[in-house]
């Protein structure tokens, strides 16, 4: 990790107490001007970035272990919809000070999850500033295996993973723009602090799946990526949405659904897979413990099919979260 935390306590001594440990599997890690690696023999390296900022992507106040975790979890969740296996990090801090008592929260967040994943910190960077997190991820994946957002094929059926809106129910409460019930509160927060990237699930959808993508920015922003790169259309059918039960409790409410196909902040797989292997998508996510929903289909046509009751279409009123419009 370089340099550049001028006037705040020693940057070296930071990265030495809360973020340099062992890394057995690359030749060189934090301490030098870069990371040595040497990828596993016959894989190919999947590479990927992200960046959390405070007011855009988190609230100021958030707890710092829950923002560790998830500042890692949003990496994981990309080589997830890749089918790739997680091996190294490197992570960047912009600090507005040298807050030891928070940096031991976080690193201890960040750590826990690459603990449990086998992710290797080999290196980084901090600096004085506006609270930023950026993240960059390596994993490594079968030579032609990487599952990828323009595979999609007519007559595709389209697939998510776990539930939907839980996490933007949880936004809106945290916001107080909605009231939540205690339960109810307590699981759309974890859903938004602390999402569970579904690497297992990538890896055994390998073969079995033609496109995926991570749910990030909500459900038909994602999926219109798998549409535009595939140059293909969908229909969705709302009633067989997975919804978190704090959303399912008020269909009623035109903001709810909103919240489901829009909200963003899931973190959930979405991926398209032929009819005739529904059984296999089955089959593997039983065999990682995830629930699977088949929610519509690959169309010729171009764009997305909202699709009611008795297969009535409706009207699309929202596409997901813009990083510049801020919606």
């Amino acid at each position: 990790m370089p340099h550049s935390l001028a006037t705040m306590s020693s940057e070296f001594e930071l990265i030495a107490k809360f973020f340099t440990r062992a890394c057995p599997s690359a030749q060189l890690g934090v301490g030098d001007d870069a990371a040595l690696i040497a990828p596993t023999p016959g894989k190919e390296l999947a590479i990927s970035a992200d960046m959390l900022v405070a007011g855009s992507h988190f609230l100021p106040d958030t707890d710092p272990v829950a923002l560790g975790h998830k500042a890692l979890a949003v990496n994981l969740s990309d080589l997830a919809a890749m089918g790739a296996v997680p091996r190294w990090v490197l992570l960047s801090l912009s600090l507005p000070q040298a807050d030891e008592a928070w940096l031991a929260q976080f690193s201890g967040g960040f750590l826990a999850l690459a603990d449990e994943y086998g992710v290797e910190l080999i290196g980084g960077d901090t600096t004085r500033g506006p609270l930023n997190l950026s993240v960059t991820i390596l994993g490594e994946v079968e030579p032609g295996q990487a599952l990828r957002r323009d595979a999609a094929q007519v007559g595709d059926e389209i697939w998510v993973s776990g539930e939907l809106g839980g996490a933007a129910l949880g936004l809106q409460h945290l916001l107080g723009e909605r009231s939540l019930e205690p339960a109810e509160s307590e699981a759309c927060l974890a859903r938004l602090h602390r999402p569970s990237p579904r690497v297992a699930l990538g890896r055994k959808l390998i073969g079995v799946a033609h496109a995926c993508i991570d749910i990030s920015d909500g459900l038909l922003a994602d999926l219109g990526h798998i549409l535009e790169r595939s140059s293909v259309g969908a229909e969705i059918h709302l009633a067989s949405l997975p919804l978190a039960e704090a959303a399912s409790k008020r269909l009623a409410q035109p903001e709810v659904m909103r919240a489901a196909l829009a909200g963003g902040d899931d973190y959930e797989l979405c991926f398209t897979a032929p009819a005739e292997r529904a059984a296999a998508v089955m089959q593997a996510a039983a065999a990682v413990g995830v629930a699977v929903t088949r929610i519509g289909r690959i169309k010729h046509d171009a764009g997305i099919r909202l699709l009611g009751v008795e297969g009535r279409e409706l009207p699309m009123q929202a596409s997901g979260f813009d990083h510049f419009a801020g919606r």
